[in-house]
Parts: structure tokens; C-alpha cells; sequence
């Protein structure tokens, strides 16, 4: 590849996520705080690399599956007019919960709770919701789980055993509970498990809105190419019924495409700089042979 190329692609990626404040920008502030997490986690390790992109990607189709959530997003949501400050705001959320202080992880929470307190309304079968109720905010929390677990396990460096997933989705139970919502799986089987078999799994008219304005984003050309491929590779990951419900069918080669999209993603970019950042906080080395990049006002 041409010289350059690991800055031009990190440009790209990370151009995406700054319609928000750095959400560690403080973070020193906090020195020895391992927030809710910390060192030894399997969260940590696990949110760390690039096939986080491709989990993102499927928590936004995975939860267009239900169809309150749906009209939820439908009808309070400014992603058509916004939707990379949308798309900031919630990495900055996933950032500030996963790698901050408990302070950090405190203001993340009060935001995402701000926000969510207007939203109400009746979607297009008759059915009430409100993103307050426990079982509709288990939804998005259990789908954004299952998302990066299923897409660090399908598309990550090293396999993942199924102690270590339990163990992170037990973690992440612990954030569930600070968000209030519930059911809360106790493992990856069950989580997965859960999602797939939901009764309130179904087509709906916010979710074809939501998958059309996903399968053709407001993008640069050479940012779309990769894009499609981190998509389809997140359809591919997605359980068939849940699949049915949005109306999105897996594309042939689409593993391998994902995998040949993240791991270029991973050689230009390294490890999360905001794990570098928290080890940093916390007083702890960096693991060994791991790369991180270091972008200015990241870590010190």
C-alpha cells in the first residue's frame, strides 16, 4: 500500500464518530478510578477491536426488529436530518460506559436517561410504548450486547471462549441494572437466545425507514464501499427470523468481505485508544504486543 495509507483510513473511520465531545476528555481527572469495569475484564479486551465497527452497525438493524423501539426512533429520533451526530453521540455513550470513570459512566447515563424521558407514543399496531419501561430499554441494552459479542466472535483476531462471553455479558448485566432495564440475560447463550425467540419481534413501517436510510447512508464514496461490506457482514451475523423482521436477507461472501474490511481497519488503527486511555488512568501497562493509536487529547 501506498505510504500514508494507515492515516488516511484511520481519517476516514474516525471522521464518523466527531459530531460529539470526546467522552473521555476528562478522564485524567479520574486517576485510579477503573469505572464500572475495569483492568481485568473481559469488557475491556473485548470492545477493543476494530470488529466493534461492524457491532455497531448490527445493534442499530437488530433493534429496528421490534417494532416499538422502532417507532420510538421513528418518530423522537433526528437521525435523518443528523445521522452522524446520532451515530457520535451513541460511540460516545458506548465509550464513556465501557472505558470511563465512574463519574463518566454516571454523565453518559444521566444523558441517555435525559433523552429518553420524552419519548413515548403509539406505534403503527396499536401498541404503547416508552423508551422508560424496562423491557423496551432491555431491548436496545441486550441487542447492543449480543451485537458486539456475536461481532467480536464472527469477525476478531482471536476466538472468544464461551467462559469469556458469559463473563461479558455478565459485566454488562451491571450496566444494564444502572440503566434500569430488565430482562437481563445471565449468558451469551441466553442473550442470544432471548433476541432471536422475541414475541414482539416483527416487520414494522419505522423499521423498513430505519433499514432503507441504513442501507444507503449520506456517505463519501470510498467510506460507503466500506461501509456496505461492515453491513452486510453485520446481516450475516443476525439470526434468520430477526432477519426476517427487518426485511434484510445475508449476501453471499459477505463473511469474508467483513473480514478483509476489519482487518484492514485493524492494521491501520490499531487497539481502541480509549482502552490505551483507561489502562493509562488506572495505573496499568499496556498488554503486550498490542498497538494502540494515540490520536492528540487521547491519552497522555
Amino acid at each position: 500500500m501506498s505510504p500514508g495509507w494507515r492515516e488516511r483510513v484511520t481519517e476516514s473511520a474516525t471522521g464518523l464518530f466527531r459530531h460529539a465531545p470526546n467522552p473521555l476528555a476528562d478522564t485524567f481527572d479520574h486517576l485510579g478510578d477503573p469505572g464500572l469495569f475495569g483492568p481485568g475484564s473481559v469488557t475491556w479486551w473485548l470492545m477493543s477491536d476494530a470488529a466493534a465497527f461492524v457491532g455497531g452497525i448490527r445493534s442499530l438493524l437488530v433493534q429496528a426488529a421490534h417494532p416499538e423501539v422502532a417507532a420510538g426512533v421513528g418518530d423522537h429520533s433526528a437521525y435523518r436530518e443528523d445521522p452522524l451526530g446520532r451515530l457520535s453521540r451513541t460511540a460516545a455513550y458506548v465509550t464513556a460506559t465501557t472505558y470511563g470513570s465512574l463519574p463518566e459512566v454516571n454523565a453518559a447515563l444521566t444523558v441517555v436517561r435525559t433523552v429518553h424521558r420524552p419519548v413515548s407514543g403509539i406505534s403503527h399496531r396499536g401498541l404503547a410504548y416508552d423508551a422508560g419501561e424496562p423491557g423496551m430499554g432491555a431491548w436496545v441494552h441486550n441487542a447492543l450486547v449480543d451485537s458486539f459479542l456475536s461481532a467480536r466472535r464472527t469477525y476478531g483476531p482471536t476466538p472468544v471462549s464461551d467462559a469469556d462471553a458469559d463473563a461479558y455479558v455478565a459485566e454488562q448485566a451491571r450496566l444494564g441494572e444502572r440503566l434500569g432495564v430488565s430482562p437481563l440475560p445471565d449468558t451469551a447463550a441466553e442473550l442470544s437466545a432471548w433476541l432471536a425467540e422475541h414475541p414482539a419481534a416483527a416487520p414494522s413501517p419505522a423499521a423498513a425507514d430505519a433499514i432503507a436510510f441504513l442501507l444507503a447512508p449520506r456517505l463519501p464514496l470510498p467510506t460507503r464501499f466500506a461501509y456496505h461490506r461492515l453491513l452486510h457482514a453485520a446481516v450475516a451475523t443476525i439470526p434468520p427470523r430477526l432477519q426476517r423482521a427487518i426485511g434484510v436477507r445475508p449476501h453471499r461472501g459477505a463473511q469474508p468481505a467483513g473480514r478483509a474490511v476489519i482487518g484492514v481497519l485493524r492494521a491501520a488503527m490499531g487497539s481502541s485508544p480509549a482502552w490505551a486511555a483507561a489502562l493509562e488512568r488506572c495505573g496499568e501497562p499496556r498488554p503486550p504486543g498490542v498497538r494502540f493509536r494515540n490520536p492528540p487529547g487521547t491519552t497522555r
